[in-house]
């Protein structure tokens, strides 16, 4: 073989590897050590999903097992979408996930993190061979370890429309009264105050 087909090759091969291990993350084991990892871990059903907005989608899960963390009924993941590595939700889906806060009531999943779907059909779920624990011994695990959790429950607030912009004839309003407050002032300080 000519130099410049053994060097294609070997570039090829060269390349085809690193495409192969971008989406490789380092093996884990179920443990207190990497649960300790994890701000929150869950067990809930996807409701919603949407599409990329700035490189991320958002899935809505509705929340059946709280393990760690504080979270509501529903609750929000951020997923990267657009890149090679992205997690893939679809409603109605079941998932265990572990993941770090982004906000108070979002998190941030990781392609790296333990997240796992369920499988109906046990003989498809890859995450078995990948963690050495099928998801029912993750399930125990979660609850047996780390025991379950209450959800935070919303309250109402009263406040919540505070800094709402005042429309236009509250403007108005607002402006004439400050007005006739500086007038009335004005002629009251030069009635009783004379220089």
């Amino acid at each position: 073989m000519s130099g410049f087909v053994k060097l294609f090759l070997a570039s090829l091969f060269f390349i085809n590897s690193f495409v192969t291990l971008a989406c490789q993350c380092p093996l884990t084991t179920l443990g207190i050590e990497e649960c300790n990892k994890y701000e929150i871990i869950f067990k809930g059903k996807v409701v919603s999903v949407t599409t990329c907005n700035n490189n991320f989608g958002t899935a809505v899960f509705e929340l059946e097992e709280l393990y760690k963390g504080n979270a509501t009924k529903q609750f929000k993941v951020l997923f990267e979408c657009g890149v090679e590595c992205a997690m893939d939700f679809n409603e109605g889906e079941e998932w265990i996930i572990y993941s770090r806060y982004k906000q108070v009531d979002k998190a941030l999943m990781n392609w790296c993190s333990r997240s796992r779907k369920f499988f109906k059909n046990a003989k498809e779920d890859f995450y078995t061979s990948t963690y050495g624990n099928d998801y029912y011994d993750e399930l125990k695990f979660l609850r047996q370890n780390l025991g379950l959790h209450r959800f935070l429950v919303l309250k109402t607030s009263t406040t919540e429309n505070r800094n709402e912009r005042p429309t236009t004839n509250q403007t108005i309003l607002m402006l004439l009264v400050s007005l006739s407050a500086i007038i009335l002032f004005y002629w009251l300080f030069k009635k009783y105050f004379k220089f």
